[in-house]
């Protein structure tokens, strides 16, 4: 897609006012990234590659490479090659019901989790979930670019995390206009300059290989064992939650027709679960990394987890220094902008999702932007680098919770059982405030994993909390569906438009209805009709009407 293609997408609209909302913006913001509401055919006119690639750009994190490194240094090679082979797996499971229903019908995993057992209300708890992950993971990519500015031009680490936060914050103002395009003009040189030394040192330094499969950990008890190897996927597990991010992405997917049915396949596959190939691969190289500088390089065993001197060590070995110590830097900085800006993005969306819901008024996206990046930069400033499994073995259990329920409902109660209707549904008034059957599911899955991750349960039972959560999260929603017969799913079944959602190939409509609260015009699924004039209403209106006034009564 050219630059003139995609800036024709993001034309600023008229003026409208909204029953709660902040009348310009709302309806600008809404329209450039859809914080609330189903993405439009009309805007979604980018091609199944460039999505791909958007979504995949995402993944340039160097995060990967220290969670390998410390998992690896903690439990050994063998028992960090397993977790990491557990990660992928659950991660591909999970991932592809929830990507293939956002690419499908253009929705983000909030909407979904909304009608995949949760509830209008009842899934705010999983975006505080998410906006988690994301600062989280925010703070660890900025502080890997603060060591970086620190060792290539001697910024403090302090002043370092200050200028990684603040970066970011005029790159996210457009949303998908401006990440699309850097996500693909940084991507071939980001290749280049991580690919390019691995070889390097593959080629050069064979017995680097044997040295890596022999190395058993700090202590050198890193002997195969089954706890350790559950305690190194809990650690990888807290990435779980990234499937959202690659899914603010793909709800762009465009619709999906015989003529591109291969190509879009291909494109959801990939850039869903398919990240997970590119993880688990990006923390088996930081792995072995690692091992190589604690044999070779002097003080390697302190810097051995921090992706800045992995590289640089290596680039060492091929250029002079002063040359190997930019390209390191470098790849760092492209390496945190390219995640970071999807981490703030991604954030801002969540919060944004949540406050607008619970109090009915929409501050505008960019509030809560500055929001995430504050609460990432305290963590930054705590350093949070230095209890990094603590912290990711913690989260990995609320992560893991949320996604599970979710891919579970879609996977067994929506296509097994017949419980949960298959069209997702997320519009207010369609649905009931809490559905139990999710949103208690996950609550007992991430609450006693979490019981059983600080031991708990006993100290046999510590290592397994991941699995915990996992089998929680996959047993209680269809047993709760089944006990409550699917009743709370559904509000109504009838939006009172006369008009189908889908369309002869099954993607969502691109008829336009005009919505007489804000004056706008938006595609059939984003309406419903309101309850007390007799037109139309849009999503955004209904999320920001405080007392109620359009939303349609519930159907017996």
């Amino acid at each position: 897609m050219t630059q003139s293609e995609l800036d024709s997408t993001t034309a600023a609209p008229p003026t409208a006012t909204g029953t709660g909302s902040s009348p310009d913006a709302a309806t600008r913001e809404t329209l450039e990234d859809y914080t609330l509401r189903f993405a439009p055919r009309s805007y979604r006119r980018w091609s199944t590659g460039v999505v791909a690639v958007s979504a995949l750009g995402g993944i340039a994190y160097l995060a990967d490479f220290a969670i390998g490194a410390n998992i690896g240094i903690s439990y050994g090679t063998t028992n960090a090659l397993w977790g990491i082979a557990v990660f992928a797996v659950v991660v591909i499971l999970t991932g592809f019901p929830l990507a293939y229903y956002a690419a499908r019908y253009n929705l983000d995993l909030d909407l979904i989790t909304r009608g995949s057992g949760f509830g209008y209300y009842g899934s705010v708890v999983t975006n505080v979930v998410f906006a988690t992950f994301t600062f989280i993971f925010f703070a660890l990519e900025g502080s890997i670019m603060a060591q970086g500015l620190e060792l290539g031009l001697g910024v403090p680490l302090w002043l370092g995390y200050a200028v990684s936060t603040l970066v970011i914050f005029p790159l996210v103002v457009y949303g998908m206009k401006v990440l699309s395009t850097l996500q693909v003009w940084t991507t071939p040189l980001w290749l280049v300059l991580m690919v390019v030394p691995f070889a390097y040192l593959l080629v050069s330094h064979p017995e680097s290989v044997s040295a890596f499969f022999a190395y058993r950990g700090e202590d050198g008890a890193g002997t195969p064992d089954v706890g350790s190897v559950l305690l190194a996927a809990g650690v990888c597990l807290s990435l779980i939650a990234q499937i959202a991010e690659q899914i603010d992405y793909l709800r762009f997917m465009p619709p999906k027709t015989p003529e591109n049915s291969r190509r879009w396949w291909t494109a959801v596959l990939l850039a869903g679960p398919g990240w997970v190939l590119f993880g688990a691969v990006k923390q088996v190289i930081g792995l072995f990394l690692a091992v190589w500088l604690i044999a070779n390089a002097t003080d390697g065993v302190a810097v051995a987890n921090q992706p800045v001197h992995q590289f640089l060590e290596i680039y060492r070995d091929l250029m002079p220094g002063w040359l190997a110590l930019a390209l390191a830097v470098v790849l760092v900085v492209i390496s945190q902008v390219k995640i970071n800006v999807t981490n703030a993005y991604s954030g801002s969306l969540a919060w944004t999702n949540s406050f607008t819901r619970v109090t009915g008024r929409y501050p505008g996206r960019l509030v809560f932007l500055g929001v995430n990046l504050a609460i990432a930069l305290v963590l930054m400033e705590a350093d949070m680098f230095d209890f990094l499994n603590t912290i990711l073995g913690f989260y990995a259990n609320c992560g893991i919770a949320w996604i599970v329920v979710v891919a579970t409902d879609i996977a067994v109660n929506k296509y097994l059982l017949g419980l949960s209707p298959k069209q997702p549904e997320f519009r207010r008034g369609m649905l009931y405030a809490v559905n139990p059957v999710g949103f208690v599911s996950m609550l007992v899955a991430a609450g006693v994993s979490i019981v059983c991750f600080f031991g708990g349960l006993g100290e046999s039972l510590q290592p397994f909390s991941p699995l915990v959560a996992i089998g929680l999260a996959f047993v209680l929603p269809p047993l709760l569906a089944v006990a409550t017969r699917g009743r709370w799913y559904l509000r109504r079944v009838d939006d009172g438009i006369d008009l189908p959602l889908l369309d002869e190939h099954g993607n969502p409509s691109d008829a336009v209805l005009s919505c007489h609260v804000c004056r706008q015009d938006y595609e059939r699924p984003d309406m419903t009709a309101c309850a007390t004039h007799g037109a139309h209403v849009c999503s955004l209106c209904l999320s920001t009407d405080r007392v109620g006034d359009h939303v349609l009564p519930a159907q017996t």
